[in-house]
């Protein structure tokens, strides 16, 4: 049991024992150093909202939530949105967003972001390999060190959501982007599952880091629930809830259940393509419950930031 960064007892505990990271938690010095907290203040001070997608296990649509949450975001054009893909190893993001084979390009002021529309800007380890089938095979350290460099030398620009696409898991990655971003201010996480078992069970796991390291949970996504044929309109469970699904586990961890998303073939088509589901599929059962989740985000988004007016 991990007692957190943040934990008088970080580094010291049974639980620390042979942790890669033992000796900067014991020192205090598992965060960004003032220096580089500062720098990265400076450079994420524009940026109002800030929100993570994270997911226990791989393959319940993580990198297409993200997608499909800056897209529906974007759709309002006096917002403008980026979207930062940190699954170092599985990059998935320039695919989704339609931005294969695009590169990243230096200027006075850092890295640009690749934009998909003048109000949507994206960034991925993805832009920076010679080829989509590259294999990013590195450690820790080194992943860590880009994940402060997309967040330290890229030119964000006035950002009114910022969408963190993270890998599986509650790894390096995660206490990076964590520890990077306690230097500015993390609105919350949106945990995404799919409804059987196999997938709650991380899911609990993924909620437990969250708590550890005090990082506010704005709800859980349950993705695939359900099939509903669009000839006979008969539902399939394609995954069993076996043991209530999200809902259930929400109910007993005190945790929000922003929407369950319904199977939709077009879904993984429009990804294939670059393009947005919810513009090419606008009366989808899978579109309606999706623009329900955006919007509590919102909602929510913009509740945590009054009550951080309201504190300073």
């Amino acid at each position: 049991e991990c007692p957190g960064t943040g934990s008088a007892q970080a580094g010291r505990a049974a639980a620390c024992q042979g942790c890669p990271n033992q000796g900067l938690c014991a020192a205090g010095a598992a965060g960004p150093d003032p220096a580089e907290a500062a720098e990265l203040r400076a450079r994420l001070r524009a940026v109002r909202h800030t929100v993570l997608v994270l997911s226990g296990k791989g393959g319940v649509g993580k990198s297409t939530f993200s997608a499909l949450l800056a897209h529906g975001l974007a759709a309002d054009e006096t917002k403008q949105v980026a979207l930062l893909d940190i699954d170092i190893c599985g990059p998935s993001i320039p695919k989704m967003m339609g931005l294969e084979g695009e590169q990243v390009h230096q200027s006075g002021s850092g890295w640009s972001p690749v934009y998909v529309e003048e109000n949507l800007g994206v960034m991925s380890v993805g832009f920076l390999l010679s080829s989509p089938d590259d294999a990013v095979i590195w450690r820790g350290p080194k992943k860590n060190g880009l994940i402060k460099q997309f967040l330290r030398d890229v030119d964000w620009g006035e950002v009114d959501y910022l969408i963190v696409d993270t890998p599986p898991g509650t790894s390096d990655e995660h206490l990076s982007i964590v520890q990077y971003l306690s230097a500015t201010h993390i609105d919350g996480a949106v945990i995404v599952t799919t409804p059987q078992e196999v997938s709650l069970q991380d899911v609990r796991k993924e909620i437990n880091f969250c708590r550890k390291v005090k990082l506010p949970i704005i709800g859980v996504v349950e993705n695939m629930s359900g099939f509903v044929c669009p000839k006979c309109k008969n539902e399939s469970q394609i995954f069993p809830p076996t043991t209530g699904g999200a809902e259930k586990m929400c109910q007993n961890l005190n945790v929000s259940l922003l929407g369950k998303v319904p199977l939709d073939p077009q879904i993984g088509k429009s990804c294939d393509r670059g393009q947005s589901f919810l513009a090419e599929a606008p009366e989808s059962p899978a579109t309606l419950s999706y623009r329900n989740i955006i919007q509590r985000i919102q909602e929510y988004c913009e509740q945590h930031h009054f009550q951080e007016e309201k504190i300073m």
